[in-house]
């Protein structure tokens, strides 16, 4: 298969549009036409993560962190992450990062968490804001229905659940062509009434110049008009960390227990005790500590995530327990995930879980 094949399916689940500013999720080495034989997945690429694609003949690794944050000024293999990027050119080797915008979508890491922790009806905790766009364009009544079913193919009219939604309304159209205009209706220089339908309907950011070429190649008119509104909508399915509801009401300890096995953390620092039972969980994996706000908001009982500082602890004053499960321990469950959402596409294709244990920190119990 070519790489592109499987780079583009990534990033249907998980747009690189979603990423955060400091990120550099995607295509990081290899060219998008390069076949490919199978694929090693891990949650980081390390120097043996790559020697584990050599000796497997694996041709692409699939990350979850990028190997490269910045610029890479030279390649003398002064630090891991050039002797990574050499090695992996010098192989013949892909590297691929699907980080932030994985983090982002509801079926992705923190979907995994809820899944492992047995947390049910789960939501998106902070929403991304301003991310869609609604656009109104006009065109005569026949050719409405082509001119949607265009812009639905484009990613168009997408809210939650529901797919192909517009709003239309009929209306009188006017327009003077100049000269040398081709009007599809009416002639040059004479100005021209038309029926027409208003079609109005949102779309993410990051689709705009897909959805405005399918217009221009729909519409019937030369000049097709249309407007673009910025709105403030939240989008429920893209956003930041999880939250979601237990089953039943747990212990507190037995609960953080029970989130220990599951999660293969060698130790949980968490803030004291509440003597209250645990019923309403967020999670967000890697390093959530900047939710804290939204899990308070939502009324959490408990947030489990990773990297909290000493100082940060202090902010949950006894309305929920923090818990910090690391920040290994929080995405490690996210190389199975990119297996079975792969696997279900391309069922015949070559895929590994590394056997390396990539997390750089250790413990002494």
């Amino acid at each position: 298969m070519k790489l592109r094949e499987i780079t583009s399916f990534l990033e249907s689940l998980a747009p690189l549009a979603y990423q955060e500013d400091y990120d550099n999720s995607g295509l990081i080495v290899g060219h998008p036409d390069k076949e490919i034989t199978g694929a090693l997945i891990s949650l980081d690429c390390t120097e043996s993560v790559v020697d584990e694609a050599i000796q497997q003949g694996l041709s692409l690794i699939i990350s979850h962190h990028p190997i490269v944050f910045k610029g890479l000024k030279k390649f003398n293999g002064k630090s891991y992450v050039e002797r990574v990027v050499m090695k992996a050119i010098k192989h013949d080797i892909a590297l691929y990062a699907i980080h932030t915008n994985l983090d982002h979508v509801s079926i992705g890491v923190n979907k995994k968490i809820c899944d492992k922790l047995g947390i049910k009806n789960s939501a998106i905790l902070k929403p991304r804001e301003a991310s869609f766009r609604k656009l109104v364009t006009f065109c005569p009544e026949a050719h409405a229905e082509a001119l949607r079913a265009a812009m639905f193919r484009a990613g168009a009219g997408n809210i939650g659940n529901y797919s192909e939604c517009s709003y239309n309304a009929s209306g009188l159209g006017t327009f003077k062509g100049g000269e040398g205009s081709n009007p599809f209706v009416g002639e040059p220089c004479k100005q021209h009434h038309e029926s027409e339908i208003r079609i109005e309907t949102i779309y993410p950011v990051y689709l705009e110049q897909k959805i405005l070429a399918a217009i221009y190649e729909a519409h019937p008119y030369e000049e097709p008009a249309y407007d673009l509104y910025p709105i403030n909508n939240s989008h429920p399915q893209v956003g930041s960390g999880m939250i979601g509801n237990l089953e039943s009401d747990s212990d507190e300890l037995d609960f953080l227990n029970f989130v220990k096995e599951r999660l293969g953390a060698k130790v949980i620092r968490h803030t004291a005790l509440r003597s209250k039972k645990i019923r309403r969980v967020a999670v967000c994996g890697g390093s959530g500590s900047f939710l804290l706000p939204q899990a308070l908001s939502a009324g959490a009982d408990i947030f489990i995530t990773g990297d909290f500082k000493y100082h940060e602890f202090f902010d949950a004053e006894g309305k929920l327990i923090i818990a910090d499960v690391g920040h290994f321990e929080s995405e490690q469950f996210t190389q199975e995930l990119l297996l079975e959402l792969i696997t279900e596409k391309f069922s015949n294709f070559a895929l590994r879980l590394t056997v390396q244990n990539t997390n750089p920190i250790n413990y002494l119990i």
